[in-house]
């Protein structure tokens, strides 16, 4: 099983990565991701050799911490999130307070007499207080032998800055006697720390907005629930209840458990879990799930499913994974983010050798001195602005947002590959019945052809009670008010995608489609009547034994008001739709010509339908997969995206990689413009990314200089605030996917 754990300390991507592969090296982990902007370590891992408490204690000692608590693990991550939020607003406080006059002093009066010890005292509690995370992780991280990280850069920098400042401010006189003015850059030390925390706040922010869908679907679920036990009805944490628990729920209170009502008849509000906006009526039997909101009456539950083993708690597990996966654009930028720091240093090197070893600005200074402060700035320069933040948050800030967004409407999407391909697909396939139609079919007409007895319905209806086909419910609802009693049957067969056969006292009975029967005539008047019903789109089942028909069943299953126009969205976009279905040619016609598709395979079977996919894929196609049953499972593990309807088959929704948790087929074209917007706002972010580290490195090492004296100089006061700006775009770039 996949455990999501929520990662504290993290200050950038290479941190993630860091984390990552600390983990992914002990021995007993199977897998681990973790993702920077969910704050989130993704690990399955073989609990007969490592424990949560060991993978802990290992990110402990790389300086970084775990969550590992099944006990209200969301109550102590938010804990958590709020005290590290406060802490960075003191920090932030604690520096602009002293940075902003720090940098006034620098700029308007160095001149004054002591004003570099007033300098210094303004830049030690920002270094000692503010900055002090930077030093320890970049500490940790060196002690560790990992790879190096933002917070080594910020450290590095900011502690060159700091003691090439000190030794001026305590040895003037060693830059004097070389005619070179003592120029102190405490300033820098301390903005840059401001600027990089100032980012690092804003970007917290950002992603508590992009984590906020999530942050709903656990705020669903109650914390207490009312258990009727032998002392009465008494108020308890729900992580104490057990299935079999009998539970008491008011009006106005939600579902603190899966569970059957037990007694009471009451309205629930469901729209939080499958969208659907009308409450659904509950009385003794039916089934409720925790986080839906009982309105009206109450209600006595009986257990079922409670904690982690709830559809809501799946739900929320389900979007965590997805936020705390990679897409195949994110592995690219992992490899050159692993590379990133370690260039970054080198060109600093490089940098400062340069200047200090070639610069000379006169010819009374000579090279190594005169150089000396152009290479400090310069290299200084170079280690700010290429903290890699914009580039790391490029790809995992835009699917937070996106998968966020995503779950809001209502659309659970697996893992950020998932989220790409679908921007990616060019073809859908669509089964019939529940995907297209409402899957609620009714039996409309029934032609017997030998006279009706009670004994041939109470087959019929024993044989179809045991199925779990819509057309076999169908027809059980529709003698439903007979009171005919059950035939006990020997035996019962489903032959997938053609019927059911079932025997009684040596005679064997077959209910389906009519080669499966095993029908050649009929007579006129009934062919005709079946041709019409065909026309119209209904399904025509057969009944009878191995030697006589009984009866030719109607069952009318309309397509859902809003399927047309789902369809004609998606070919708007210019995606071909496509069409699978187990019914008979006729009926598929006509629901194909109603739905506005033009492209059709009927009587398929589930072989079938995953060699349709697939023959759609050797023509270079991209393929989604809707389907809501369990013989579309194939076809929607053999598809390039599988698309399952929440009110299908729990085989249907465990292999597919996105669930519409509503009926509305509208959210699939919804869910493909997503994907290619979120796609798009992570490429825009990567080229940004990139194209600023091209453009403001070469600058911050000073390459301006060379072609002239008066050329531009990218101090590390303004190489932190540039480096702040590009990782705010970035972030501010990717909430647009939080808004409509």
């Amino acid at each position: 099983m996949k455990y999501v754990l929520p990662v504290l300390e993290m200050s950038c991507t290479v941190c993630a990565g860091t984390v990552e592969s600390v983990v992914k090296n002990l021995q007993g982990v199977k897998s681990a991701t973790v993702n920077f902007a969910a704050e989130s370590l993704v690990v399955e891992y073989d609990p007969d050799t490592i424990t949560l408490e060991n993978i802990r204690a290992a990110v402990q000692a790389a300086g970084y911490d775990l969550v590992i608590s099944d006990s209200h693990i969301e109550a102590q991550r938010e804990a958590a999130d709020k005290r590290r939020y406060q802490k960075l607003r003191r920090r932030i406080t604690v520096a602009w307070a002293c940075a902003l006059p720090l940098i006034v002093l620098s700029m308007f009066f160095i001149s004054l007499p002591g004003i570099k010890w007033v300098l210094l005292a303004l830049t030690l509690p920002i270094l000692l207080y503010s900055g002090a995370p930077f030093y320890v992780r970049a500490y940790k991280t060196l002690r560790q032998g990992k790879a190096a990280t933002m917070d080594t850069l910020v450290a590095m920098s900011t502690a060159m800055s700091f003691l090439l400042s000190l030794f001026t401010t305590l040895f003037p006189q060693y830059w004097e006697q070389y005619g070179i003015e003592a120029h102190v850059y405490y300033e820098a030390a301390g903005m840059i720390v401001a600027f990089v925390l100032t980012g690092k706040f804003l970007e917290e922010r950002t992603r508590r907005r992009a984590s906020s869908a999530l942050k709903s679907l656990i705020g669903l679920q109650p914390q207490t629930a009312m258990k009727i036990g032998e002392n009465g009805v008494q108020e308890v944490d729900i992580a104490t209840l057990k299935a079999g628990d009998k539970l008491y729920v008011r009006p106005g209170e939600k579902m603190p458990v899966d569970g059957i009502v037990a007694d009471g008849t009451s309205y629930v509000d469901e729209s939080m879990i499958n969208g659907e906006p009308i409450p659904a009526v509950k009385t003794t039997g039916d089934k409720v799930l925790a986080g839906t909101i009982n309105q009206n009456g109450a209600l006595t539950l009986e257990a079922q499913a409670v904690g982690s083993g709830t559809l809501l708690a799946q739900i929320i597990r389900r979007v965590q994974e997805a936020q705390g996966s990679k897409a195949p654009v994110q592995h690219v930028v992992d490899r050159v983010s692993a590379y990133f720091v370690p260039t970054v240093i080198g060109i600093a090197i490089l940098t400062f050798l340069c200047w200090y070893l070639l610069y000379n600005p006169s010819p009374a200074h000579g090279n190594g001195v005169g150089g000396l402060a152009y290479a400090a700035l310069t290299a200084l320069s170079v280690l700010v602005v290429a903290c890699p933040c914009a580039l790391g948050l490029a790809t995992p800030i835009a699917l937070t947002a996106g998968i966020g967004r995503a779950a809001r409407e209502h659309i659970l999407i697996k893992d950020a590959v998932a989220l790409e391909k679908m921007g990616k697909v060019d073809c859908v396939v669509l089964d019939k019945t529940g995907t297209i139609t409402q899957g609620s079919p009714a039996v409309t007409d029934m032609i017997w052809l030998c006279p009706e007895s009670e004994r041939l319905v109470s087959l019929l209806i024993s044989a179809e009670a045991k199925s779990a086909h819509p057309l076999a419910q169908a027809v059980v609802s529709h003698f439903a008010g007979r009171n005919i009693p059950e035939t006990p049957l020997d035996t019962f067969t489903n032959v997938t995608g053609k019927g059911i056969e079932v025997a009684y006292k040596d005679e064997r009975y077959r209910i389906g489609n009519r080669s499966f029967a095993g029908i050649s005539e009929l007579p006129e008047d009934t062919e005709k009547e079946i041709t019409r019903w065909r026309s119209e789109g209904r399904s025509v089942i057969y009944y009878g034994d191995t030697h006589t028909l009984f009866a030719v069943i109607s069952i009318a299953d309309p397509i859902k008001e809003n399927s047309a126009a789902a369809i004609r969205e998606l070919q708007k976009q210019g995606i071909e739709v496509c069409m699978l279905t187990g019914d008979d040619t006729l009926t598929a016609q006509a629901t194909a010509v109603h739905a506005g598709i033009t492209r059709l395979r009927a009587e398929a079977l589930p072989q079938d339908k995953e060699d349709f996919v697939r023959s759609l894929q050797e023509q270079g196609r991209t393929v989604a997969m809707v389907g809501d049953g369990i013989n579309d499972s194939q076809a929607l593990a053999r598809a390039d995206v599988s698309v399952a309807m929440g009110h299908g088959s729990d085989i249907a929704m465990e292999v597919a990689m996105i669930t519409l948790m509503t009926s509305d087929l509208s959210l699939l074209a919804r869910t493909i413009r997503l994907s290619r917007r979120t796609m798009r706002i992570v490429h825009e972010n990567l080229f940004w990314a990139f194209i600023y580290n091209i453009i403001c490195i070469p600058i911050a090492a000073g390459i301006l200089l060379l072609f002239s004296d008066k050329g531009m100089l990218l101090t590390p006061m303004w190489a932190s605030a540039a480096m702040a700006f590009s990782s705010i775009s970035v972030v501010l770039n990717s909430l647009r996917l939080t808004r409509k």
